[in-house]
């Protein structure tokens, strides 16, 4: 029966247990990630969260809690330097990430690498609000508009309309853009013309010449 026995049963005693897992936080603290059994992983997760909360404390009776579960005091005077530093101060949890790799080969027990989450925390509300503003549809350049109503008023006042917006204005105003857009056309097809005539004609003197 396992009355009032937390944990995972990791295949040793109970100070073998409590032995392996102050060494495998004390090796992902020294080296920011570590390769190790996936149910090891789990049961370590707690301890490592308890372990930053005490360094994000910054007091002695935390620093002093954290050398009773290290026994190591440099590691623990690097661990307090880096969270005073800024380090995990603006993420409220989750100080850690586990990726899986797969079975082992030999006992087939699933393996995972386990690494100290180092990136900036995001609020879920500024997140939203830039994928909001990715997915917003584009609106024109306000250069583009106002240059095409500057070229209107132009178009108008050559047309010798006031600028007062009325129908015969706006009317007229676009029968001068597409005539003046029909004459642009016109003249690149024309300019294509000839410029395609005369790769014709240098191809048919190259081909005399090379007949000669």
């Amino acid at each position: 029966m396992r009355h009032n026995k937390k944990g995972r049963k990791l295949g040793t005693d109970w100070s073998h247990t409590k032995a392996m897992k102050r060494s495998l936080v004390a090796a992902l603290f020294l080296n920011d990630r570590i390769k190790t059994v996936e149910a090891r992983a789990k049961e370590i997760r707690p301890d490592v969260d308890k372990v930053i909360t005490w360094a994000k404390r910054g007091d002695l009776h935390s620093r002093r809690l954290a050398i009773a579960y290290l026994n190591d005091k440099e590691l623990v005077r690097e661990i307090f330097e880096k969270v005073s530093q800024g380090m995990f101060q603006d993420r409220p949890g989750g100080y850690t990430r586990i990726m899986k790799l797969g079975p082992r080969k030999g006992d087939n027990a699933p393996m995972v690498i386990m690494e100290l989450v180092t990136e900036p925390c995001v609020p879920k509300a500024e997140r939203q609000a830039a994928a909001a503003k990715k997915a917003a549809p584009k609106k024109a350049a306000p250069k583009k508009v106002a240059k095409k109503e500057e070229k209107s008023e132009e178009l108008a006042e050559d047309l010798g309309f006031e600028n007062d917006g009325t129908v015969e204005q706006i009317e007229a105003v676009d029968a001068a853009e597409k005539a003046e857009a029909v004459e642009e056309a016109e003249k690149a097809e024309a300019e294509a013309a000839k410029e395609a005539e005369t790769v014709d004609a240098e191809k048919i003197e190259e081909e005399q010449a090379d007949v000669k």
